[in-house]
């Protein structure tokens, strides 16, 4: 059944140009779902004058994408393990550079905020079916030896997008547009449909829709995008209000049901077996505290930097790029590293560094010398830039090849599902610390700025010792997990991936 991958030459390994081109092809679209998450969020006030509404309204073009992404993703994993990752793939850039481009000229045309928000969710669609099967194609079309370098330049191109998505979002905002944060995507859109069709393999079906899991589709979307919404809306609503209440309890009935709705199943939507591996399951666990940890800095800091170190925006935007330049430099090293090393022992090189990033940037006050925030991003950038390439291999080359699509549907899951939870639990941290020490010092808005200034950088010192304490976690998680390569894996070329004639 397998036939030879166009790039692939008789020892199995790629050449430089086909290797190249078919991971670049990959990494347009883990980049551009990243940054198409956390872009937007910078231009919302601009967004919010254009069309005279509330700032609670108008968050809803940043969060109705979120919402249909962590709905689809599980989804579109399972059904590109059916169809084939080719047609996925291609599939989901042109809906996605589609929607990008409804997004920057419909609501113009239409005057309506509403048909920016429906085009938003066309555009997650097909970020969602991108941004699925993204690691699962390099685990079925890159040879095994060549597998870490791979995986290095997608998952830091993955996290570099959603670090950079507030730059770049700023910058055409201010000297264009908010209308170009969305034309950005249309040309990089189509140069990946005509390289994607160039240089992926073809696919074909594996079986038929006929018995998709119609059911467990509708209970996990409904799940997911009922707990982003709580998450995401909860502090505005207010967290005891009763539509917050009522769709908490929503998400908890639906995702509950759709656990056990799926373990009856002998061809799930997410075989919830595989977690019956230890090593599978705190990998995964390692994967998700990592971007939940991770989400109270991101969050947080441009805050600290703004408010307690007097920083101007421009000034904190650039500081906060050596967190994304080292993530970039990381995740490239990590990918070199990979065969040689093995994945545990940069695994726990890059726990110490996050752990020691974390610990000394608790240490920050008022008068903190730049350069030793920037060595603190520095850490943390290179300590996530190191851990997230091994351990997506490790959970990738750990499950047979008919079940990738939904195991990289969980990794993705795994990675912007914690971001946004982490900004929720982090700022509650904050504002609780802060609410905390104020009644106990009887501090109010007549004590003098200084005072003032001390609490609240108290409490992101609070805050940022929630990092610290789920570093501490994640380091340990290093310690124990262990390589485990398939059967399916072995002496494996990447010339026989799921879907494969």
């Amino acid at each position: 059944m397998g036939g030879n991958i166009p790039f692939m030459n008789s020892q199995g390994s790629a050449p430089r140009s086909g290797f190249f081109l078919l991971v670049f092809s990959i990494s347009l679209a883990t980049f551009m779902a990243g940054l198409d998450g956390t872009i937007v969020n910078i231009a919302l006030p601009t967004i919010s004058e254009a069309f005279h509404v509330s700032s609670t309204t108008v968050s809803w073009v940043a969060t109705a994408y979120l919402l249909v992404m962590a709905g689809c993703v599980l989804i579109f994993g399972k059904i590109s393990d059916i169809i084939g990752f080719k047609k996925i793939f291609l599939t989901g850039f042109v809906i996605f550079t589609l929607g990008s481009l409804a997004c920057g000229t419909l609501p113009d045309l239409f005057h309506s905020l509403p048909v920016l928000v429906g085009s938003r969710m066309v555009q997650a669609i097909g970020g969602a079916m991108i941004t699925a099967i993204a690691p699962a194609m390099v685990t079925a079309y890159i040879p095994l030896d060549q597998r870490g370098k791979a995986m290095g330049i997608v998952m830091t191109l993955a996290g570099l997008g959603t670090a950079l998505g507030p730059t770049i979002g700023g910058f055409l905002t201010q000297y264009l547009s908010w209308h170009w944060i969305f034309f950005i995507n249309v040309p990089v859109g189509i140069g990946a449909v005509i390289l994607g069709t160039r240089e992926i393999p073809a696919s074909t079906a594996r079986g038929s829709l006929a018995g998709f899991d119609r059911s467990g589709a509708v209970l996990i979307f409904t799940g997911l995008a009922a707990l982003l919404f709580v998450v995401s809306e909860g502090e505005t609503m207010g967290w005891t209000s009763p539509a917050i209440l009522g769709i908490a309890a929503l998400a908890i009935v639906t995702l509950a049901w759709f656990i056990r709705h799926e373990c009856r199943l002998s061809d799930p939507l997410l075989d919830f077996s595989l977690f019956k591996n230890k090593n599978f399951l705190a990998v995964n666990l390692l994967l998700s505290l990592v971007f939940l940890s991770f989400s109270g800095i991101n969050y947080l800091l441009p805050f600290y930097l703004k408010y307690i170190g007097a920083y101007d925006t421009s000034t904190a935007g650039l500081i906060m790029t050596a967190l994304s330049f080292a993530m970039m430099v990381a995740g490239i090293l990590a990918g070199m590293l990979f065969n040689r090393t093995g994945p545990k022992l940069l695994c726990i090189a890059a726990g110490i560094l996050l752990t020691a990033g974390y610990f000394l940037i608790m240490q920050l006050h008022p008068d903190t010398p730049v350069g030793y925030i920037v060595l603190c991003l520095a850490l943390i950038g290179f300590g996530l830039g190191l851990i997230i390439t091994p351990a997506s291999n490790l959970v990738m080359n750990s499950v047979a090849k008919a079940k990738q699509g939904m195991v990289s549907s969980l990794t993705s899951l795994e990675r912007f599902v914690p971001l946004t939870l982490g900004i929720a639990m982090f700022n509650l941290i904050f504002l609780w610390g802060i609410l905390s020490i104020a009644t106990n010092h009887n501090v109010t808005q007549a004590s003098p700025v200084d005072l003032q200034i001390k609490v609240a950088s108290a409490g992101f010192d609070l805050a940022f010792l929630g990092s610290f304490i789920l570093g501490l976690i994640i380091l340990a998680l290093t310690l124990v997990i262990r390589q485990e390569i398939h059967p399916d894996y072995e002496n494996d070329t990447g010339e026989n991936g799921p879907g494969m004639i």
